[in-house]
């Protein structure tokens, strides 16, 4: 992506934000108050592909408990948060869908969610919810640390997204 005047505004605004008002800020992001932390101290950021760098080795660096933290702040997938505009948005692909998909969504959540201990994540972004499902049923049988993996690439896309919108003033 390119960096446009306002998105060039926006990051030179989040540089210079005192620590405490950035780490809010971030927090919007992702939950997990170390990857908050980590992408501040990785400022300033020269542009936009810094900024997603710094994402990217904030995520990296997060051990599973950083995980937990960072997905305590997304919405189950197929029940996305009232009153949440990134959940809505973000989960756009089940509006409209058939009760029936649900109700499967609703089941593979409470299966995976029963196995790993946590919801299932995935950049629901662009997906409908029969791809989600697929997702989720192909993604249940791996063990805890696959899954973190996964789990900590969907979180970076995730990042990568809302640090976007945030700079694009969406």
């Amino acid at each position: 992506m390119t960096n446009h005047p306002h998105a060039l505004d926006a990051l030179d605004t989040l540089a210079a934000a005192d620590t405490a008002k950035l780490e809010a800020i971030l927090l919007e992001v992702c939950s997990s108050p170390r990857w908050a932390a980590a992408v501040a101290e990785a400022r300033p950021w020269s542009d936009r592909e810094a900024l997603l760098a710094a994402n990217a080795a904030a995520m990296t660096s997060l051990a599973v408990e950083d995980l937990h933290d960072a997905m305590a702040g997304h919405a189950r997938i197929g029940t996305p948060r009232t009153g949440d505009a990134a959940s809505g948005r973000e989960q756009a692909g089940i509006q409209g869908v058939d009760r029936a998909v649900l109700d499967e969504l609703r089941e593979a959540n409470a299966a995976y969610e029963a196995k790993f201990g946590h919801v299932f994540l995935i950049c629901a972004t662009g997906r409908t919810a029969v791809d989600m499902l697929a997702a989720l049923r192909e993604r249940h049988p791996h063990d805890a640390a696959t899954e973190a993996e996964i789990v900590r690439e969907e979180l970076r896309k995730i990042n990568d997204i809302r640090l976007n919108r945030l700079l694009d003033g969406s």
